[in-house]
């Protein structure tokens, strides 16, 4: 599986050009706040994950929720998502249904009061 065939190529152009325009304005005021443009998950578990931003190497930066209790925001390599395999060879899904309602922000702040992603 590549991430274009995970991801969708919309989502992907778009996870791209959020990343090019946040590059040079990490660290400053100006920062974007964007709504995430995807939702992925581990559907044996209760990982999920929330992205806005993709690079050139796969490396998205997100909300992430492992399923300890303590999601947080960082960079995610998609490759090493992708490797992971579960029960009968399941692997990580996009929810192709799920939409963003509000910036990223917001689903960290309602996520760390939960202890969950609730998207």
């Amino acid at each position: 599986m590549d991430i274009v065939t995970l991801l969708g190529t919309d989502a992907v152009q778009q996870l791209h050009a959020n990343g090019k325009e946040q590059e040079p304005l990490k660290g400053t005021r100006e920062e974007r706040d964007f709504h995430p443009v995807c939702k992925l998950f581990l559907p044996w578990t209760s990982g999920t994950w929330l992205l806005t931003e993709l690079d050139d190497e796969g490396l998205a930066f997100g909300l992430a929720d492992l399923g300890f209790g303590t999601p947080e925001l960082g960079y995610i390599s998609l490759d090493e998502i992708m490797e992971v395999k579960g029960p009968g060879g399941l692997r990580v899904e996009r929810d192709i249904h799920w939409r963003a309602a509000k910036p990223l922000s917001e689903y960290a702040t309602e996520s760390r009061k939960h202890g969950f992603i609730k998207a």
